[in-house]
């Protein structure tokens, strides 16, 4: 077990005390925040020359469900802000020095829709725009923010020109009470905001580059970094997902283990109860091997000096969101049977609930246009190139 899971292991308890606070702030507890940066999860795919491990994406996977089974929101911003130092990687040097130099341990929130609209100007851009679903961004120092550049008559014909804009904690606004949702309440997913600031060159990278490996060769020879951004983040977005689902189930075991119904029926003896408890952690396992499988089988490839192919690539993602939503169908079927002691705030498995259904409606996981694109390619080698994979 790698060290940084044996730290979340160690600490779990902890985090877990913390969550009903975190919730109601609308926010990580800065405990909660200080419990992970001690562990280090965040610097788990950080380059071993800015004091992160460069770990197996599989060390982080598994990190990132430890945590979120103790404490959803936690795990949510554990997997979200600690996918960025893994594009940062492939960002220019110099960015790298101004957001690690100082402190290894500096986190980066994001959201990467492309809601900005960029000006160029000499040197860089002029940036403007406001934007959802930064999350953790209270305890972030920078924001990756998605954006269009605007070139005015001069504009190309064809797709936009998306860019990721890195920008500094005083250049931009957090939006107070923005994140007012029915799950991940402590993620504090709050909007931000800008109005022309200025952002120089070397911040700024192509998104269609960075998703088709272009910048690779700024970490050469790691296979980590070859994974592609979009195989790493739906990654990150399914470790949080597939965490809180394990969460989830030990809750119910808790429950099940002291239950009896008004009618006298005692859970843990009950065959209906006990077979539904039993297919739902068969479908948990499944679909938490299914994707720690299918990660250990790119990066093996990439080792041996492979190249990832876009079937590849469709094929990690079908996986990924069928295994999201197994765990989310396997929940649901315990949240049913739970009775009505199940849809009080006291029980934990309500708010698990609440958080998974969160989870699940995130666009790495919603399955419709990765199925489709999968089977299209498969039957006929093409499928829709705007595909996030």
């Amino acid at each position: 077990m790698h060290e940084v899971q044996e730290a979340i292991l160690k600490a779990s308890d902890e985090l877990a005390a913390e969550t009903a606070e975190s919730d109601r702030i609308g926010r990580l507890t800065d405990r909660t925040a200080e419990l992970m940066r001690e562990a280090g999860i965040i610097r788990l795919l950080q380059p071993a020359e800015h004091g992160g491990y460069e770990a197996h994406p599989n060390e982080f996977i598994e990190a990132v469900m430890r945590t979120a089974a103790a404490a959803p929101s936690a795990g949510w911003v554990a997997g979200v802000v600690g996918v960025h130092p893994w594009e940062v990687a492939l960002m220019d040097p110099r960015l790298q020095e101004e957001i690690w130099g100082e402190d290894p341990d500096t986190w980066t929130s994001s959201p990467y829709a492309p809601i900005g609209r960029a000006v160029p100007v000499d040197g860089g851009f002029l940036f403007t725009g406001q934007w959802p679903y930064s999350t953790g961004t209270d305890h972030s120092q920078w924001v990756i923010l998605g954006g269009i550049v605007d070139h005015g008559d001069a504009t190309p014909p064809g797709p936009p020109d998306i860019r990721h804009f890195v920008i500094p904690r005083q250049d931009y606004e957090i939006v107070e009470d923005s994140w007012n949702v029915m799950g991940l309440l402590g993620t504090g997913s709050k909007d931000v905001r800008m109005k022309d600031v200025f952002v120089p060159d070397y911040r700024v990278v192509e998104a269609m580059k960075m998703n088709a490996g272009g910048y690779e060769s700024r970490q050469p020879g790691k296979p980590l970094y070859r994974l592609k951004f979009p195989i790493m983040f739906s990654a990150a977005i399914g470790a949080a997902t597939q965490g809180i689902a394990q969460g989830a189930l030990a809750a119910f075991r808790d429950y099940m283990v002291t239950r009896t119904s008004t009618d006298g029926i005692v859970a843990k003896t009950d065959p209906t109860q006990l077979f539904a408890y039993g297919e739902a952690a068969a479908e948990i396992a499944a679909s938490r091997s299914h994707l720690l499988s299918s990660t250990a089988e790119l990066y093996a490839h990439l080792a041996r000096g492979g190249d990832l192919t876009r079937s590849q690539r469709l094929e990690f993602r079908r996986d990924q969101v069928r295994g999201s939503r197994r765990a989310v169908d396997a929940i649901d079927s315990l949240f049913k049977i739970a009775g009505g002691s199940g849809i009080h705030r006291a029980f934990p498995l309500e708010r698990y609930w609440r958080d998974l259904q969160t989870a699940h409606v995130h666009i790495c996981n919603i399955q419709h246009n990765i199925y489709t694109g999968w089977a299209s390619d498969d039957l006929t080698g093409d499928s829709n190139p705007a595909l996030f994979v």
